[in-house]
């Protein structure tokens, strides 16, 4: 088999398993699905509002469905691993078919897509857009698109950064797409910057001039050592003059005695 052929026959598998367990665990908060290749198999990271309802009782639903990978889709000994969702308002696919089934539940898709995005932003979200598409309002067939925050559409960025999900509603009309593309709190956009403050400079500037002028005003320890120096010999010096003098008054004395 040709590399090409590989890559493309891997890539339909990912895509259909990925839509067989959004439509199994649709009801226990499907939030998306992780697939790894590993030396002792097929390790399959599943996603999800509510993981004990994959599970099921003593575990049936969650042996289920790894049997079904192993027969249907062919995977050589998939491990499934289920784990709870962090935050549900910054998962795009938990949010895309909350979305789909509110529209299915017969809500106005203006009133609901902007429940959603003011949801979104209010978990932290830097930037969300919401397309939906199908027979919304006439038998015509259009998009409609609801952007909150900041949006990255092309480029490394928007591979790197933009979460997507994906669902589909079922009404009377015919089906609607929906799309939520969500840019995380802790994403780092490339152009991004920071302003800063200018308050904290001036305070800085005026604390510098403070320690300067203190510096000025104290002084140095040379000059200290100095005056020490100063002190000590003034004071030798007037105890010589003291000694001096003591001896002039002695001398004095004895010439008077040897006269008389």
């Amino acid at each position: 088999m040709a590399v090409e052929r590989k890559f493309v026959e891997d890539s339909l598998k990912r895509v259909q398993v990925k839509e067989y367990l959004a439509k199994e665990l649709d009801s226990a908060g499907f939030g998306g699905v992780q697939i790894n290749r590993t030396p002792l198999g097929t390790q399959v990271i599943v996603y999800a509002e509510r993981p004990g309802l994959i599970i099921g009782r003593g575990g049936r639903r969650i042996k289920k469905l790894t049997r079904d990978l192993e027969e249907v889709y062919g995977m050589d000994n998939p491990q499934i691993d289920v784990r709870e969702i962090d935050n549900p308002d910054l998962n795009p696919q938990l949010m895309a078919s909350n979305l789909a089934r509110a529209l299915e539940r017969g809500w106005y898709f203006r009133r609901a897509g902007h429940t959603v995005l003011n949801r979104i932003m209010a978990a932290g979200a830097l930037g969300c857009e919401i397309i939906i598409s199908g027979k919304l309002t006439g038998p015509r067939s259009r998009t409609e698109k609801m952007i909150a925050g900041k949006m990255k559409h092309a480029g490394q960025p928007a591979e790197d950064i933009v979460l997507e999900g994906y669902a589909i509603a079922i009404k009377k009309l015919g089906a609607l797409g929906v799309k939520v593309r969500i840019i995380p709190p802790d994403a780092e956009l490339p152009d991004s910057f920071e302003i800063m403050d200018v308050k904290k400079e001036e305070e800085t500037e005026k604390t510098k001039e403070t320690v300067e002028t203190v510096e000025t005003v104290e002084p140095s320890q040379e000059d200290t050592e100095k005056e020490k120096v100063d002190e000590k010999k003034s004071v030798k010096a007037e105890a010589a003059q003291k000694k001096e003098v003591k001896e002039e008054i002695s001398g004095d004395e004895d010439g008077d005695t040897e006269s008389q």
